[in-house]
C-alpha cells in the first residue's frame, strides 16, 4: 500500500536546527534511471547469494553443524521485519546515504553520524573478505594466492564501478545468472547424494572435536550465530542506497527490497540444505570445503564449471559492492561530513558516466590493499555492526510516523508498530550473546566516531553533516 504523508511538519529531526540558506553546496544530482528489474539485479548482486553461500557460509558448518540452514532460516524470518522497516524508511527518506540519512533525518544528526560509521565498517570490510574467496574456485584452472586474486577482483570491480549504473545493472545481471546456475548445480548435486535424514535439519548436531562424536546444537549457539547469519543475508538493504537513482522510489524501493530478500534467501538456504544432507559425514561437513565436495559429487568438468561460475559470482559481488559503497561516500561528502577539500573531491561526478569516480577509487583501491591484511577476525565485528544497524533502523521505524513529510509518497509496512518492536527486542538480545572482543572493537570505533562528532562536526553544525534529501 502506498500513502502520501501529511503536511503538518517538515521531515527533519526535532532537535536539529535547519542550516542557513546557502550553507550547503549542491553537487550535481544523481540520475534516476533504473526500475524494479535493474534495481533488483543490482541489489541481489550485492547480496551476492552464491558468493556468500560459497565464501561466508562454509565456516558456519564448523560452529553450527547441521543447524546452519536452520540458523540462516531464522535470520531470514527476522530479515522480513527488517525489510519492512527499510522499505518504509527508504521511501520516506530516499537518499544515497541509506541508513545514516534515514536515521539522521528522523532521530537527529549525531545518531545519523554514528550509524554512518557502523555502515562504513560493513561496506569497507565485506568486499575484500568476499574477494579473498576467489582463489579457491580458480584452483581447477590455475593456482594463485588468495591475496593476489582478491586484490585483482577489487581492482576490476573498481574499474567497472566507474561506468554508468544502467550498464552495470545488465553486466551484473549476466554474472548473477551464472551465480544462480552455480547454486542450483550445487543444490542438485547435494540432493542427489543424500547421506543423512532430513531430521538433522530440525534436530541439529555439531561435532564434538573428538573424532566422529556429535552433540546436539544448543539454542544459545543458534542465537549467537544469528548476528553472522544476518550478515549472510544483509545485501538486500542495498536498495535504499540506490533510491536516488530509482524511478518512482515509493514503488520501486519496497518491491526491490522484498524481491531481493526472497530470491536471495532461496538461493542461499536451498543449497545449504543440500550440502548439509549430501556431505558424506559430519567431519567433511564441518571442514566446509565446498569445492572438494562438488568435485567428489561430480566429474571434473562439471566441478570446474561450477567453480568458475562461483569465481564469477565473487567478481560480480565486488562490482556491486564497490558501486554501493562509493554512493555512501558520495552522499557523506554531499552532506559535508569531512573537511571542505575532501567533500569536494568525493562529490565529483564523471561527465560521461555520471558516477562518483573519486569515491569509487577510494572504495576499491583500499579494498585491494585490505586483501593483503588478515581480516578473518573482523567477520565477528561485521556481524555485530549489521545487527546494531538493523536495531537502530527498527527504532527509527518506530519514530518515523511521528514526523510526516511534505508531499512525499511513502510505502507503509503492515503490523506497525509490532514489527519494529519485536525486532528491537530480538536484536538487542542477539547482541548480548556476541563475544566481548567483537563488542569491544565495535564499541571502540563508535567511541572514536563520537569524538569526531564532538570535536569537529558539532562545532560546525551550521554547515557540516547537513543531510540533504533529493526531490521525490
Amino acid at each position: 500500500m502506498t500513502d502520501t504523508l501529511g503536511t503538518t511538519a517538515p521531515l527533519v529531526a526535532e532537535s536539529e536546527a535547519a542550516p542557513p540558506a546557502g550553507a550547503v553546496d549542491s553537487p550535481r544530482a544523481l540520475t534516476r534511471s533504473i526500475g524494479v528489474v535493474g534495481g533488483t539485479l543490482l541489489t541481489l548482486s550485492c547480496l551476492t547469494p552464491a558468493s556468500t553461500l560459497f565464501v561466508i557460509v562454509p565456516p558456519f558448518f564448523a560452529d553450527l553443524g547441521t543447524g546452519t540452514a536452520l540458523t540462516i532460516g531464522i535470520a531470514a524470518v527476522l530479515c522480513i521485519a527488517v525489510a519492512f522497516c527499510y522499505s518504509e524508511l527508504g521511501t520516506l527518506v530516499p537518499s544515497a546515504g541509506g541508513e545514516y540519512a534515514m536515521v539522521g533525518t528522523l532521530l537527529g544528526r549525531m545518531s545519523g553520524w554514528l550509524v554512518f560509521v557502523l555502515s562504513l565498517i560493513v561496506v569497507m570490510i565485506v568486499p575484500p573478505i568476499i574477494a579473498l574467496g576467489t582463489a579457491d574456485y580458480l584452483a581447477p584452472l590455475f593456482h594463485v594466492s588468495a591475496p593476489l586474486a582478491g586484490a585483482a577482483v577489487m581492482l576490476l570491480a573498481t574499474v567497472m564501478g566507474l561506468f554508468d549504473l544502467r550498464a552495470n545493472a545488465w553486466i551484473t545481471g549476466i554474472f548473477l545468472a551464472l551465480e544462480v546456475i552455480a547454486a542450483a548445480g550445487v543444490a542438485f548435486l547435494g540432493f542427489s547424494h543424500v547421506s543423512r535424514s532430513p531430521s538433522v535439519l530440525v534436530h541439529p548436531v555439531v561435532g564434538t572435536g573428538a573424532g566422529t562424536g556429535t552433540s546436539p546444537l544448543t539454542a544459545a549457539a543458534v542465537i549467537a550465530g544469528l548476528a553472522l547469519a544476518l550478515f549472510v543475508l544483509q545485501g538486500f538493504s542495498t536498495a535504499v542506497y540506490l533510491s536516488e537513482e530509482m524511478e518512482q522510489p515509493h514503488r520501486t524501493v519496497p518491491r526491490t527490497v522484498m524481491w531481493t530478500l526472497a530470491i536471495g534467501a532461496l538461493v542461499i538456504i536451498v543449497p545449504t540444505v543440500a550440502i548439509t544432507l549430501g556431505a558424506p559425514d559430519l567431519a567433511t561437513l564441518t571442514q566446509g570445503n565446498l569445492a572438494a565436495m562438488v568435485q567428489a559429487w561430480s566429474d571434473s568438468a562439471v566441478g570446474t564449471f561450477i567453480s568458475l561460475c562461483i569465481a564469477l559470482a565473487i567478481i560480480n559481488a565486488g562490482i556491486v559492492m564497490v558501486i554501493q559503497n562509493s554512493r555512501v561516500l558520495y552522499a557523506s561528502a554531499r552532506d559535508r561530513a569531512w573537511p571542505t577539500p575532501v567533500n569536494r573531491a568525493l562529490s565529483v561526478l564523471g561527465k560521461r558516466y555520471g558516477s562518483p569516480w573519486i569515491a569509487t577509487l577510494l572504495v576499491g583501491v583500499p579494498g585491494a590493499v585490505l586483501c593483503f591484511v588478515p581480516v578473518d577476525t573482523l567477520s565477528g565485528v561485521t556481524g555485530v555492526a549489521v545487527a546494531a544497524l538493523y536495531l537502530v533502523v527498527a527504532v527509527t521505524a518506530l519514530a518515523a510516523r511521528r514526523k510526516p513529510s511534505e508531499g512525499r509518497h511513502v510505502w507503509r509496512m503492515p503490523l506497525w508498530p509490532a514489527v519494529p518492536i519485536v525486532l528491537v527486542v530480538v536484536l538487542g538480545y542477539v547482541l548480548t550473546q556476541q563475544t566481548a572482543k567483537d563488542l569491544l572493537i565495535t564499541g571502540s570505533v563508535i567511541a572514536l566516531a563520537c569524538l569526531y562528532w564532538l570535536l569537529y562536526l558539532r562545532p560546525r553544525r551550521a554547515d557540516r553533516w547537513v543531510i540533504v534529501l533529493p526531490e521525490d
